[in-house]
């Protein structure tokens, strides 16, 4: 059984992966300093299991810390999802935002490279096409300067794995692929985990999650002026479960012997949804009103933005199966069942 290492593996995303990773037979051990995250988590990643996960509680900036881990297994892959992730927070603090991403990043790569490590995926995001051209956006569509240091940070970290993968110094040692994921929504079916944002979600989803619930008095939509059908901004929303086996499908076209050195993958549903659209929808699937109200436009946002997904359909033979709604009903259902 291959052991992988997930950073950040308590987190939203990267919860999903652990179970996804344990389903397909891997050996996931989970990386997590709580900066974004809650340790009750792991209580439902425990349960959908039916074992506790292998966690250790520490920075991917503390040199020690990774010796220590990197003691006790050798690990096949290491997906790194550890980042900060407010575009708003980026814009606001940027300095944060690069010292944290970036550094985390080169402790992981310099262990990687030092303990053998064959295979790598980087967390990466829709936010390094900036402001797109045009849409869908494909693989070689232009990255384009960043609207926030969240992407900025995302654009570095992609070049950053490129660059040390193709290196022929390291090419007998790490292959790496950059996922570039749209919006992730939704939440595991079983209700046992989800997204848990600290303080007020900076995400669409929980916003309406928590709108519904009552833990919020309304939703703002930040602008219905834009040049899209209803006005407001369109997304390309995959469910959390569809994004975290793309992750599968990547570590193991990775560990394959004819596996490129690096590569870069879209990771959505292909599909553009409005805000008004999911706040429709989610109203129909749930039977719930949600209050909302027009605010201002908000900085950093781009128009629109949603994927061409067909080199991760065929190469890494990977397509998103659930639905807008299917996000939406899971979404809910975590919401009214969070247990804590």
């Amino acid at each position: 059984m291959k052991n992988i290492l997930v950073t950040g593996g308590a987190g939203f995303i990267g919860s999903h992966t652990v179970i996804e990773l344990a389903q397909a037979g891997y050996n996931p051990v989970i990386l997590d300093n709580f900066s974004n995250s809650d340790p009750r988590i792991l209580l439902g990643i425990e349960k959908i299991l039916g074992r506790k996960p292998l966690f250790y509680k520490g920075d991917c900036l503390d040199d020690i810390f990774l010796s220590k881990i990197f003691s006790l297994y050798h690990f096949s892959g290491i997906i790194h999802f550890a980042a900060f992730k407010s575009v708003s927070e980026s814009i606001k603090n940027p300095l944060l935002y690069w010292k944290n991403n970036i550094d985390s990043l080169l402790h992981i790569l310099e262990i990687a490279l030092k303990k053998n490590v064959s295979a790598f995926v980087f967390s990466s995001s829709a936010t390094i096409y900036g402001e797109p051209n045009e849409v869908p956006i494909s693989e070689v569509s232009p990255r384009k300067l960043a609207t926030c240091a969240y992407g900025a940070t995302k654009q570095a970290g992609e070049d950053i794995l490129q660059n040390i993968c193709t290196t022929p110094a390291n090419k007998k040692i790490l292959k790496g692929i950059s996922l570039r994921y749209f919006n992730p929504v939704g939440a595991h079916p079983s209700g046992l985990i989800g997204e848990l944002p600290l303080g007020i979600p900076q995400n669409l989803i929980p916003f309406v999650t928590q709108t519904a619930a009552k833990i919020r008095k309304e939703l703002i939509i930040f602008g219905n002026d834009y040049p899209t059908p209803d006005g407001t901004c369109l997304r390309d929303y995959i469910h959390v479960v569809d994004l975290a086996k793309a992750h599968i499908s990547a570590l193991t076209f990775l560990l394959k012997d004819n596996a490129p050195q690096y590569d870069v993958f879209n990771i959505g549903n292909g599909k553009a949804s409005s805000v008004l659209e999911v706040i429709h929808t989610f109203q129909k699937i749930t039977n719930v009103s949600l209050p909302y109200r027009i605010g201002p436009r908000r900085e950093g946002d781009v128009v629109s933005c949603y994927a061409e997904v067909s080199k991760a359909e065929k190469i890494l033979n990977w397509k998103a199966e659930y639905t807008l709604e299917n996000a939406l009903r899971d979404a809910w259902n975590w919401q009214k069942n969070i247990p804590f």
